[in-house]
């Protein structure tokens, strides 16, 4: 007993100086520049926001430590079951769930809130990594491969949209894409999805809840309610451009300290940091999460255990659609779906399930190309 447990130390001790210690720098170095906006979001105090902030953070960093070090064996033989328990989360919440903000998306637990459609984010990858993983390229080619997956992928997609949080469900809908299309499912298939969803759209639409169709509506033409549903983009636009090339400083937006513009602290933050510190800041920020999306699918490419390299292709672009469309959202490239920036943001949920997910990505980082996972 006293030799194998030497041998995990080890193991464990092993695994840890094999993970990258500039991806860890990059992950804590993003979450200290979301307490520093924070900060500057509550006029220069480290209360309500920033605290928290980091206080949450220390919390998820242990975590992500502690998924870092479980072995990969455990991941590949709990994956279905994860995806279970969350997809019955799903149902739990949309029987019984909280009501929050106009939506049903939480579980009470009393001492805390749980969001099951943000577990789901990585359940999806878990499942799809294990099904394609253990599938022949015959099956994953031929239409009878892919139902499974399809109907695994659109009944959390389903009842994540019946919540209703759109946002939340193209997110898990895009990610199960990549994974398909990264398990070598064919080019026209993807096609022939895609124009049946394009011909469904006018049938679409008309299940669409009014204040989701306004966003919408009000992305083509923001000035069709200037003080109303286009205000948010309209301020978020003005601040953008009112930071120019260097910004007006930290502490100093106008935009965002005369509250003009709203959700500063949550999903319009980048628009306050670009403010502050202009197009170099914001570029520079976009900079730091573009190394650490090129780590997570330098990564994927390094390693040949197929289940580990799935994995991590699927948690990435899951961290990679989080930057893109809260970005893209809060300067009008894309409709205001409530998406916040990853580790800069706050919130509690996504904080967890990002820095799991970077746990998770570390442990199948340094998985052996020889791990035998059944």
């Amino acid at each position: 007993m006293y030799g194998l447990e030497s041998n995990n130390q080890i193991k464990w001790k092993d695994k840890i100086f094999q993970m990258s210690f500039i991806y860890i720098f990059l992950i804590v170095t993003l979450a200290f520049i979301g307490a520093l906006i924070l900060y500057s979001a509550a006029n220069g105090s480290w209360q309500p926001w920033a605290v928290k902030h980091l206080l949450r953070f220390s919390v998820a960093l242990v975590l992500m430590f502690a998924l870092s070090l479980v072995d990969v064996q455990k991941y590949y033989k709990l994956a279905y079951w994860f995806y279970l328990i969350t997809l019955i989360l799903l149902f739990v919440v949309e029987i019984s769930g909280h009501v929050g903000m106009g939506a049903q998306r939480w579980i009470d637990l009393k001492l805390f809130k749980i969001q099951p459609s943000e577990l789901m984010k990585i359940g999806i990858v878990l499942f799809m990594a294990r099904y394609f993983s253990s599938a022949t390229i015959q099956g994953i080619k031929s239409i009878r491969g892919i139902i499974i997956p399809t109907i695994m992928t659109l009944l959390p997609v389903a009842l994540i949209a019946a919540e209703p949080d759109l946002g939340t469900s193209l997110m898990v809908l895009i990610t199960a894409g990549v994974m398909f299309f990264a398990a070598g499912v064919q080019w026209w298939k993807f096609a022939l999805v895609g124009g049946a969803l394009g011909g469904c759209l006018p049938v679409l639409w008309n299940f669409l809840h009014e204040y989701q169709q306004n966003r919408v509506l009000t992305f083509l033409n923001p000035e069709r309610d200037p003080l109303g549903a286009g205000y948010h983009i309209i301020q978020s636009k003005i601040a953008f451009g009112s930071g120019g090339l260097f910004g007006k400083g930290f502490l100093h937006g106008t935009q965002t300290h005369l509250n003009f513009l709203p959700e500063k602290h949550t999903d319009f933050i980048f628009t306050m940091f670009s403010e502050e510190f202009g197009l170099l800041g914001s570029l520079s920020l976009i900079f730091l999460n573009m190394i650490v999306l090129a780590f997570g699918y330098m990564f994927a490419f390094r390693i040949r255990n197929y289940f580990a390299r799935l994995t991590i292709i699927g948690l990435n672009t899951n961290y990679f659609l989080y930057v893109f469309i809260n970005i893209a959202m809060v300067m009008g490239v894309l409709p205001v779906v409530g998406v916040p920036l990853p580790l800069i943001s706050y919130g509690g949920t996504v904080m967890f399930s990002i820095m799991a997910s970077f746990g998770i990505i570390l442990c199948m980082s340094v998985c052996s190309n020889g791990d035998n996972l059944e």
